[in-house]
């Protein structure tokens, strides 16, 4: 087996989706508003496109995922809530895997962010190959849960917590998941530089 070279959005990435002008576009609107929901929950595509209201109590996310059968609970996120609100509390419309995928790319093409080049290496003929590609030509469904699970990472939440909704059962096949690159681990480090200097000054 080798490594998923697979991308995440940044936080900063994110909020660029969520800003784009997508007036006559609603093919577009609707794929980012259920890649949103996956980046805020955490949940698979299979998942997250068959969510209603229903699964959601309050402040909380209760639904039972389809890979595992088992019960899981999730915070609502505040951006979560916005989503809602900006469309009258309707849910986006179901679409299938190759849909929201053909889809997310065209969204991506949109997005200033999304044009730089990103390498992924993958194994031919028992030789190591590294291509070039554009971020946006990596975006599928998936990238909607890894981007949940890194960005809770790198805003400081523990690993069994987020382990707690992704299903992860091992701590190590959780942060093979993730993808950090050199700036986000020394963004880390800094954070955590900074966070015990004001303890000490506490």
């Amino acid at each position: 087996t080798e490594e998923s070279d697979s991308i995440y959005l940044n936080k900063e990435e994110l909020s660029e989706m969520s800003a784009l002008d997508l007036t006559g576009k609603p093919e577009l609107e609707n794929v980012r508003y259920a890649f949103l929901i996956g980046c805020y929950t955490g949940l698979r595509y299979s998942d997250f496109s068959l969510l209603t209201l229903d699964h959601i109590k309050g402040n909380f996310i209760e639904i039972k995922p389809q890979k595992t059968n088992t019960p899981i609970t999730i915070p609502v996120h505040k951006e979560l809530v916005k989503l809602l609100e900006d469309h009258n509390g309707v849910l986006p419309k179901s679409l299938s895997n190759p849909e929201i995928n053909l889809l997310l790319k065209d969204l991506g093409k949109q997005m200033e962010s999304l044009k730089s080049k990103v390498f992924v290496s993958i194994t031919k003929g028992g030789l190591k190959i590294e291509a070039s590609y554009h971020k946006w030509e990596l975006l599928t469904s998936h990238t909607a849960r890894r981007s949940f699970a890194t960005n809770e990472y790198i805003a400081g939440s523990k690993p069994l917590t987020i382990m707690a909704i992704t299903g992860h059962k091992t701590e190590k096949s959780y942060l093979k998941y993730l993808k950090l690159d050199g700036k986000d681990q020394a963004r880390i480090l800094r954070q955590d530089w900074i966070d015990r200097e004001k303890l000490s000054i506490i």
